[in-house]
C-alpha cells in the first residue's frame, strides 16, 4: 500500500514536515485524500525568524526584480494549471470550472501587481523654513501575517501575500487546514519562480491549535501587520488580538448581499445574474446573493424566470453542489426549517432532500421572510436565497441596509440615474448595476463596510495598505 502523502510547510525556502499530522478529507467523497503537517510553537518561531531575516534584504530589492519574479510566477501558474486545479477539487469539492476561475484570477492579480511594483512613491513637500527641506518616504512594514480561507483559495490566498511582498514586506502565510495542499501549491509557484528564501513562509495547524498559534503569531514583536479574510466571528477575534498588540490589520469578512430588481429591469438578465450570484460555488462566497428584493409589479414574473435560470444552470443532470462539510449543509437546512415553520414559502428546491453525501445540497429559494426568522439576519454561506417584495426605494434601502454586513450588493434597472442613486445609499463596499453581487477583479479595490471589515485589497490601494510613511527633514 502506497504511503499517504503529507503536505509540508515552507520555512526559509525549504519544505518542512512534522511528525504530528492531521487528515485532510475531501467533502465530495468524504474520504481522506492526504495528511498535513501540523505546526507547533517551534515552527512558528522558525517562520518568524526566517521572515525577519529575509526582510533585511528583500526590502531593498528593486521593484523591477519583483516585477520580473511575478511575471515568471504567472507563467508557472499557467503551466501547472491542471495540477493546481486538481488540488482545489480534491480538497474543497469544487468543480473544475471554479478551480480554473481561481487560477486565472490569481494569474490576473500577478500580472496586475507586476505592473504596479514601480508605482509606490514618496513626496518632496515644501516646508515652512526656506532653508530646510523634507522627504516623505513610503516604507514596508516588515514581517506580515496573512490568513486566507478555503472557498476561493488561489484568489484569496494570493492576494493576502502578493500585495505585501510586492511592497517589500516578507510574509508568514497561515494556510487553512481545509485545503493545505492547494495553499502549498500556491507558495510553491513563488518559490519555483525564484522568490528568495524566507520572503514567503507557510504554516498550517490542526483546528484545535488555532487559538494558540494565531495568538502567538499576532503577539510576536517581529510581526508588524495582519490581514485576514474569513468569517466576521473569527475576524472579531483577529481584530481584538491585533488591537491588544497595537498591530494594524486588514479585514475582509462576511456578507449578506442584496440584489434589488426594479420594475424596469431586464428580467432575464436579472434572473440569470441572481441565480449565479446566489449559487456559484454552492453559495460559499462572501459576496454571494442572499437577499433578492423585487418590485411588486414584476415579482411573479421574475420568480418564474429565476426558478427557470436556477433549474437550467444548477438543476439535474448537474450533480448536487458540494459544500465544505456537513455542518454547512445542516446550517442551511436549519435556517430554512426555522423560516418555513414561521410562515415562509418554498419557491424552489427541497430542503429535506437526501443527496449522495451529507455534504451536498441543491439550491433552495424561499420567499415571505420576516424579521423574526433567523435567515433574515444570518449569513447562510450556502445554496439558499430569499426573495422579498418591495415597492419603494425607501423600502428597498431599509431592507438592504438592515444587516450588520456591508460587503457588496447589486441593482438591476434600465435607469442608470436610479442605479447610481441607489448605489450612493447602499452601505456596502461595492454596488454592481445590472450584474451579480459576486464581482472581484484586479483593477477594482475590494473590501467592505460595517462588520464586513475594513481596508482594501487590489489595485494601488491594495498595495498602499502595505507601506507606511516616514518623514525625513534636513537643512540645506
Amino acid at each position: 500500500m502506497a504511503e499517504t502523502y503529507t503536505v509540508p510547510f515552507f520555512i526559509n525556502g525549504e519544505e518542512v514536515r512534522t511528525s504530528k499530522t492531521f487528515d485532510v478529507t475531501s467533502p465530495a467523497t468524504q474520504k481522506v485524500v492526504h495528511k498535513c503537517s501540523s505546526a507547533t510553537d517551534t515552527e512558528v518561531q522558525a517562520a518568524v525568524n526566517a521572515a525577519a531575516s529575509a526582510f533585511k534584504t528583500w526590502r531593498k530589492s528593486h521593484p523591477n526584480q519583483r516585477r520580473d519574479l511575478f511575471h515568471k510566477a504567472a507563467e508557472i501558474l499557467e503551466k501547472r494549471k491542471e495540477e493546481l486545479g486538481q488540488y482545489v477539487m480534491d480538497e474543497t469539492g469544487a468543480p473544475r470550472q471554479w478551480a480554473d476561475f481561481n487560477i486565472q484570477t490569481a494569474k490576473d492579480l500577478l500580472m496586475d501587481v507586476a505592473g504596479r511594483c514601480n508605482t509606490l512613491e514618496g513626496s518632496f513637500p515644501v516646508v515652512n523654513d526656506p532653508e530646510s527641506g523634507a522627504l516623505v518616504l513610503q516604507e514596508p512594514f516588515g514581517v506580515i501575517l496573512a490568513v486566507a480561507p478555503w472557498n476561493a483559495p488561489y484568489i484569496l490566498g494570493i492576494r493576502s501575500i502578493l500585495y505585501p511582498i510586492a511592497a517589500g514586506n516578507t510574509a508568514i502565510f497561515k494556510a487553512t487546514e481545509l485545503c493545505p495542499r492547494t495553499m502549498w501549491g500556491l507558495c510553491s509557484v513563488f518559490h519555483e519562480a525564484g522568490l528568495p528564501k524566507g520572503v514567503l513562509n507557510m504554516l498550517v495547524h490542526e483546528p484545535a491549535n488555532a487559538p494558540a498559534i494565531t495568538s502567538s503569531l499576532i503577539s510576536n514583536p517581529q510581526v508588524k501587520k495582519v490581514n485576514f479574510t474569513g468569517s466576521t466571528a473569527v475576524g472579531r477575534v483577529i481584530g481584538r488580538l491585533a488591537g491588544e498588540n497595537l498591530k494594524p490589520v486588514l479585514l475582509e469578512l462576511g456578507g449578506k448581499a442584496s440584489a434589488i430588481v426594479w420594475e424596469d429591469a431586464e428580467l432575464d438578465n436579472a434572473a440569470t445574474q441572481c441565480a449565479l450570484g446566489a449559487f456559484l460555488n454552492s453559495g460559499q462566497i462572501c459576496m454571494s446573493t442572499e437577499r433578492i428584493l423585487v418590485h411588486k409589479s414584476v415579482r411573479a414574473e421574475f420568480e418564474k424566470k429565476l426558478v427557470s435560470a436556477v433549474e437550467n444552470i444548477f438543476g439535474p443532470p448537474t450533480p448536487a453542489p458540494v459544500l465544505i462539510n456537513s455542518v454547512a449543509v445542516d446550517k442551511n437546512k436549519k435556517l430554512l426549517a426555522d423560516a418555513l415553520s414561521k410562515g415562509a414559502k418554498l419557491l424552489y428546491g427541497n430542503p429535506d432532500a437526501q443527496e449522495e453525501t451529507t455534504t451536498r445540497m441543491r439550491p433552495v429559494i424561499v420567499r415571505g421572510i420576516t424579521t423574526d426568522m433567523d435567515i433574515y439576519k444570518t449569513e447562510s454561506f450556502g445554496p439558499t436565497v430569499a426573495v422579498y417584495e418591495i415597492e419603494t426605494e425607501e423600502e428597498a434601502l431599509r431592507i438592504a441596509n438592515d444587516t450588520e454586513y456591508g460587503l457588496t450588493s447589486a441593482v438591476f434597472t434600465e435607469d442608470l440615474r436610479r442605479g447610481l442613486r441607489m448605489a450612493k445609499e447602499i452601505e456596502t463596499g461595492a454596488v454592481h448595476i445590472n450584474s451579480m453581487t459576486v464581482h472581484d477583479e484586479a483593477t477594482l479595490p475590494h473590501g467592505g463596510a460595517k462588520e464586513s471589515g475594513y481596508g482594501r485589497f487590489n489595485t494601488t490601494k491594495g498595495l498602499a495598505e502595505w507601506v507606511r510613511s516616514k518623514t525625513v527633514t534636513f537643512k540645506y
